[in-house]
């Protein structure tokens, strides 16, 4: 694998991921020479994460940079990039990474149309914009794309993700958008799940859910990372179809609005229960009924 060589990198913006991504490439040994920063936040993460790093626009950023680092929403993507190519701040021979996971280098077509290296490099954690994210970046993987057949493109994305102290995982530009929904499918929506599971706990007057969910939650998760479908346990998985009715009542009761979410679970729960052969054949019909209950009533 090809070492880049040491580079200047223009961050744009200093938000979460630029400021630790801007400070990891740092440290690999790289030198930040601007930074982009509006926000109050920006600013003072910038001091913290990126010392000394000037703060310019972003078009004087990208101009002075060997590699653009561009850490924008998904959305202020292609209009950042269609903007910098406008204004004469991309040129031939320069990397142009953004770190979306919803995109792969396609957004980046204005400025590979003028010969810069474009590279997708999707850190797949999640972001305080603290300096302890430097570490987790360091035990992570990044989901990296460049264009098809541009084998040398590939390597450069690979190296710099382990100059980082990060792994790379190739992800093909037509399976972005897959990619990323699977990730935003688990990490988002366990984050909201989590919650939900939270504040039932403390309205059964539960004093502090954490500790109750921590160990449950943390064991569940290695368990289904190790077994997958194998982990799962609870009574729709066992076919307790009674237990499931009863919560399915009490959700209607205390938290109507949790329901929808709870039946769409626990009948996708039951499907992979009855594939993977943990669900009885016979059980299916009763989960399902019970997971339905109350339906006719509304």
């Amino acid at each position: 694998m090809t070492r880049p060589a040491r580079l200047a990198i223009g961050v744009v913006s200093a938000g979460r991921v630029g400021a630790v991504l801007g400070a990891a490439l740092a440290r690999a040994g790289h030198t930040v020479i601007g930074a982009a920063a509006v926000s109050r936040a920006s600013l003072a993460r910038a001091e913290v994460l990126l010392p000394g790093v000037a703060i310019r626009p972003p078009d004087e950023v990208a101009a002075l940079a060997d590699l653009v680092l561009l850490a924008l929403p998904d959305d202020a993507l292609p209009g950042m990039v269609r903007g910098l190519a406008a204004a004469g701040a991309l040129r031939p021979g320069q990397i142009v990474v953004h770190t979306s996971g919803a995109h792969g280098v396609d957004v980046l077509a204005p400025a590979a149309e003028l010969d810069a290296l474009a590279l997708a490099l999707h850190p797949v954690m999640t972001f305080t914009g603290r300096a302890e994210d430097l570490e987790r970046v360091a035990a992570c993987s990044f989901g990296v794309t460049a264009a098809d057949g541009e084998e040398a493109a590939w390597s450069v994305a690979e190296a710099l993700v382990v100059e980082m102290g990060a792994e790379p995982v190739r992800v093909p530009e037509a399976s972005r958008p897959l990619y990323h929904t699977a990730l935003a499918h688990g990490a988002n929506h366990l984050v909201t799940l989590v919650g939900e599971a939270a504040s039932l706990l403390a309205a059964a007057g539960v004093g502090s859910p954490e500790r109750l969910l921590g160990p449950l939650l943390s064991a569940a998760l290695d368990n289904a990372l190790r077994h997958g479908d194998r982990a799962l346990t609870g009574p729709v998985a066992r076919g307790d179809a009674g237990t499931v009715r009863k919560h399915v009542a009490v959700l209607a009761e205390h938290a109507p609005d949790m329901l929808p979410a709870y039946r769409a679970l626990a009948a996708r729960t039951a499907y992979r229960a009855r594939e993977c052969g943990l669900l009885r054949a016979d059980l299916v019909a009763d989960v399902a009924a019970a997971i339905d209950s109350g339906e006719e009533n509304r």
